[in-house]
């Protein structure tokens, strides 16, 4: 959430992001309900005023025997325009409020301009595709002697975007998250949480899915209850309404959980197959940062990911996003992109942001600086990886041509073996 004095003093710097971001939020639309609430508060005080003036003469009259029925009247006039306006002005802060809560986080400087994906920059490619000796398959046409892809099976069970996996591909999926666990545990230091799946409305809004993403969540009928869209959700607010130490800084969690998104406005796209789901496992991390310090644990972050693919195998670019791609509660985002032979592209498998004191003003989650200062922390996520994405891109580029399956060096020793026959 952005500083509300932030706002009333720079708003053409926001009304320029919000552009920059391709939004049709006007910013005057603030300005206007900012203004009428300070007006009606102005005058609010004015009536108080005049009510305490009243309330002295009618005690100086009591003091006086005068009579004082007129000026009871007036005060009681007076308090009831007073209900009145500070009824009128608890409906313009909330108005306030929620137009506040809808505006996205200010761009970092480095963040470069563009309207969508086609102009998202790409910093740097590690790695070249495979040239293969035959037409590779797509991850959903591929099977070996003890797994395979059931997607009919699940669409009884469940519908469209959802799969059940079986046998081997099970277990490579499941090798798959192990295995980033596990780097990011012991190489990279992070702190493992098992979170809750389930959260409220408050956790939801602390990272900024609430209110603006209630049509991508889903939520459990009659009640204040949602499944949770990434497990960035619960670690950000694990220090909700909290005080976190400064000497303590950098904070770094991971954990692997399911991911439950309804995909709304995706219709038609990426329709077969594991890309997008409904359902997926993932491992991401979160950290908390002090905010001079905050870019610095973004590119480790990115590094940490890098070393993930770099392990499996993978050929993969990073990319800068521009401002028109760029999330709602992130100040700077890069995306992994890893190559997928089927599709002859490099598809998103990681995205790595800062959100700076964004998520953190909205969750109250602050440090208190050796002199005593409490301050907003500087939160990030990113993806560490997703195992649906990493298993299709596994699949597709260590497939060979009599249908068997390569397993990379690394997760030979989780699978008990380096090749799925076909």
């Amino acid at each position: 959430m952005l500083d509300l004095k932030f706002l009333r003093k720079e708003y053409q710097q926001v009304a320029t992001m919000l552009k920059n971001r391709c939004s049709e939020i006007d910013i005057a639309s603030f300005i206007s309900l900012d203004e009428e609430r300070r007006k009606a508060l102005a005058h609010i005080e004015e009536l108080k005023a005049k009510k305490n003036i009243v309330s002295q003469t009618i005690a100086q009259r009591k003091r006086e025997s005068m009579p004082t029925e007129e000026l009871f009247v007036q005060a009681e006039e007076l308090g009831v325009q007073i209900a009145s306006l500070e009824g009128e002005v608890k409906t313009l802060v909330q108005s306030v409020e929620d137009f506040v809560s809808m505006l996205p986080n200010m761009l970092h400087s480095s963040v470069p301009i563009g309207k969508d994906e086609s102009e998202n920059i790409v910093e740097r490619v590690i790695g070249s595709p495979r040239e293969f000796s035959f037409s590779p398959k797509a991850h959903w046409e591929l099977s070996c002697r003890d797994g395979h892809f059931d997607f009919e099976k699940a669409s009884k069970l469940a519908g469209s975007r959802f799969s059940v996996l079986w046998g081997q591909f099970a277990k490579l999926e499941r090798a798959i998250g192990q295995f980033c666990l596990d780097i990011q545990i012991e190489h990279h230091k992070h702190i493992e949480i098992a979170p809750p799946f389930i959260v409220n409305r408050t956790t939801l809004f602390g990272t900024g899915q609430l209110p603006k993403f209630e049509d991508d969540l889903f939520r459990i009928e009659e009640s204040e209850y949602y499944l949770i869209p990434t497990a960035e959700v619960p670690l950000t607010n694990l220090y909700a309404n909290e005080l976190i130490e400064e000497k303590n800084l950098p904070l770094q969690y991971v954990a692997l959980t399911p991911c439950f998104r309804s995909e709304a406005g995706s219709y038609g796209k990426d329709t077969k197959g594991l890309i997008r789901q409904h359902q997926f496992m993932k491992v991401e991390m979160v950290h908390f940062a002090h905010p001079e310090s905050s870019y610095e644990q973004l590119d480790k972050m990115v590094s940490f990911t890098e070393y993930l693919l770099s392990l499996l195998e993978l050929p993969y670019r990073v990319v800068s996003l521009c401002s028109g791609d760029t999330g709602f509660s992130a100040a700077k985002t890069y995306d992994i992109e890893v190559w997928i032979p089927s599709q002859n592209a490099y598809r998103e498998i990681s995205s790595c942001s800062n959100c700076e004191d964004f998520q953190a003003r909205r969750a109250n989650i602050r440090y208190v600086s050796q002199n005593g200062k409490k301050q907003f922390v500087h939160t990030l996520n990113g993806s560490g990886l997703p195992l649906g994405r990493t298993l299709v891109a596994l699949l597709e580029n260590y497939q060979e041509e009599d249908g068997s399956i390569r397993i990379p060096r690394v997760l030979q020793s989780y699978m008990g073996t380096d090749l799925l026959r076909a």
